[in-house]
């Protein structure tokens, strides 16, 4: 079998699993590098070359420095002046977008949506709007500001490289930006003038409330001297129960324990705070013997409040977590005693209304908060047993939406996908911390906590430095960056563990696999022989129709599997075709690097676009609404402008 036809049977399957999506796309890349290595495509001693290749050390180090600005504070000053922005949907729509195409420019547009998206998301709500009409338009104005520099986007980083393998010459800092700003110009204007009405409105998506319909109650349930749960430690409570029922904290002796700290057994008169409804509450007391109520008296089972009651104080109590300002003098916080009311006389209600008055327990340190599952996320096609969510990382997991509506089914039995919206409840101060071990990005109200003056100067001044080094051509761009983010994180601008943190492990995986394969499509022959198809159909046609077929191709491509690996694909074919041509390299190599970038169509064509699919209760569909429309305004623009800059 011919070179070139494995070459295309492999890439065919690669495809095939990158659109597919059951098995992440680092996997995919990494069986890709394995299959064109068994079969001889790509030499043995030169298979994990692509691993140390400048273009994956630049991404890298693009990834720390983007880590340090959000650190130093840089991000947050931006974002405290977008909350400033009037009530008008226009002027909110330009703010964001804009604001999130200026960030990525200097750093990951993932990292910059994802700094830019509970800002959104607190903008939507505190003007009682839809964030579909916020969310889609922020993501692709991500995708844009990307276009401007050469560490705006993967693919940038991607060209430039290959243009150095064979010309011998990288493409500099500010190559793109000619083309770039004039692409991300105008397709910021469209999407602000006319591009954000195509976004679908939901509505009811804007609070948790009304995303999660958590109509369950905040109850307190008592351990007595008869109850089956006397002497179990909670994880056997769990077992018995066989549904993942939320117990946030355990009160003995006036003192408040954490649900997930709590190790020991349950005694008499032991106080179990728990997040549950009217069905979880009979079987607390069915299988557990537990009772509702704090005081030992027969006629716990007939206390009740009225619904109304109930959800103004379980608001209440939402309200407290998710703001997080609890205070340490606070007396009353969480609600006690509350059951699914019946109908009773009023005298009777009144009576036992009186006769249990619910105590109030310190819930200080608990939070719920909204968080979506990233692409990358390790909770991906895993269960909540599976991850051991409770044990290992303190959180309780409260509802899970998916497409903009909560699922019904167990949440011990729920596979979670990219783009889930979960809400989660456990103690304030390690819940960072473990929604970044997990993979999820936080929705709730962030709080903007400036850095300090020293650190934002010296992280500004750091990056300013290797841009510098980088426009002077004192050090190639892999080397600049890096030592730009070893400067960070000795003078302290970043932890050494959130460095770890903020390197991409997928990305970095799928740029090392995928660098030699797109260098077996070109050494096979295989990129010779689509060009020759192409040249072949459009050789009575000008190069610039030729140019169009290439920026379709690569457009499309780009929808279906990350852009990274569209760009590693279509540089080789764009070289062989302007061999065809006889013409400059450049102009062809700029046509992939702006059409790869530009995945607008699909939810599942860059990170942008499926981090903002479950708070913005997109459908599949809707992409393409707004996304179909922009992509011929980024085409119709990109072409002209590549052509005059980059001339034939």
């Amino acid at each position: 079998m011919a070179d070139s036809t494995q070459i295309f049977l492999i890439l065919g399957l690669t495809l095939a699993a990158f659109a597919w999506g059951r098995f992440r796309y680092d996997l995919v890349a990494l069986a890709a590098l394995l299959a064109t290595t068994l079969t001889g495509l790509v030499p043995a001693n030169e298979a994990f070359l692509g691993f140390g290749h400048p273009a994956v050390i630049t991404v890298a180090a693009v990834l720390v420095l983007s880590r340090g600005f959000e650190r130093s504070g840089v991000v947050d000053v931006i974002a405290e002046q977008t909350l400033k922005v009037g009530e008008k949907l226009v002027w909110q729509v330009l703010v964001l977008t804009g604001t999130v195409l200026v960030l990525s420019a200097v750093m990951n547009n993932v990292g910059a949506l994802a700094l830019m998206l509970p800002v959104a998301m607190r903008m939507a709500r505190e003007h009682a709007r839809s964030p579909s009409l916020l969310l889609m338009p922020l993501a692709f104005g991500s995708l844009l500001g990307g276009l401007t520099t050469l560490i705006g986007t993967p693919p940038n980083i991607i060209i430039s490289s290959y243009r150095a393998t064979q010309t011998g010459e990288a493409f500099g800092m500010f190559a793109f930006s000619p083309v770039g700003v004039g692409v991300a110009l105008a397709g910021l204007l469209f999407i602000v003038l006319l591009g954000w009405r195509l976004t679908p409105r939901r509505e009811g998506q804007a609070s948790a409330d009304e995303l999660f319909d958590t109509a369950h109650y905040l109850i307190e349930m008592r351990v007595d001297e008869d109850s089956k749960a006397l002497g179990w430690s909670l994880r056997e409570l769990q077992a018995a129960l066989e549904e993942p029922v939320p117990v946030l904290a355990v009160v003995r002796d006036e003192t408040r324990r954490a649900g997930h700290a709590f190790m020991g057994k349950l005694e008499v008169g032991d106080i179990l705070l728990i997040e549950a409804g009217p069905d979880e509450m009979k079987l607390l007391e069915d299988k557990a013997g537990l009772r509702l109520g704090t005081e030992a008296n027969g006629d716990d089972e007939d206390s009740e409040t009225s619904d109304e009651d109930s959800e103004a104080l379980k608001e209440e109590v939402l309200n407290q977590e998710a703001s997080n300002k609890a205070t340490s003098n606070k007396e009353a916080s969480d609600s006690a005693v509350l059951a699914k009311s019946a109908a009773r006389e009023d005298d009777r209600a009144e009576a036992d209304k009186a006769k249990k008055q619910p105590r109030r327990l310190d819930s200080e340190g608990l939070q719920l908060v909204e968080a979506v599952v990233r692409n990358d996320s390790m909770m991906i096609h895993r269960t909540v047993v599976q991850l051991r969510l409770l044990n290992q990382h303190g959180l309780h997991l409260v509802a899970v939406a998916r497409d903009g509506a909560r699922l019904k089914q167990r949440l011990r039995d729920i596979r979670f996908r990219a783009g889930d919206v979960l809400l989660l409840q456990g103690d304030e101060g390690g819940l960072g911390e473990s929604l970044a071990i997990l993979g999820c990005l936080p929705l709730a109200s962030r709080n903007l906590t400036l850095g300090q003056p020293r650190s934002l100067a010296l992280s500004l001044a750091i990056f300013a430095l290797a841009i510098v080094a980088m426009l002077l051509d004192w050090l190639p761009a892999a080397v600049a960056l890096s030592t730009a983010a070893l400067a960070s994180l000795l003078a302290g601008v970043l932890p050494l563990r959130e460095a770890y943190q903020a390197i991409d492990g997928p990305v970095i995986v799928l740029l090392g696999a995928m660098l030699p394969v797109g260098q077996a499509l070109d050494t096979s022959g295989g990129a010779a022989l689509i060009a020759d198809q192409m040249l072949a159909l459009g050789g009575d046609w000008p190069v610039v129709a030729t140019l169009a077929g290439l920026f379709g191709l690569s457009m499309l491509l780009s929808n279906v599997i990350n852009n990274a690996a569209a760009a590693l694909l279509m540089a080789p074919i764009a070289a062989s075709l302007a061999n065809g041509f006889e013409a400059s390299l450049d102009p062809f190599l700029m046509v992939v690097a702006v059409s790869a970038s530009c995945a607008f169509l699909t939810p599942i064509g860059h990170q942008s676009n499926t981090l903002v699919m479950g708070p913005g209760g997109y459908r599949f569909s809707d992409y393409w609404k707004l996304g179909l429309p922009l992509s011929l305004v980024v085409m119709l623009t990109a072409l002209p402008l590549i052509l005059w800059v980059w001339p034939l």
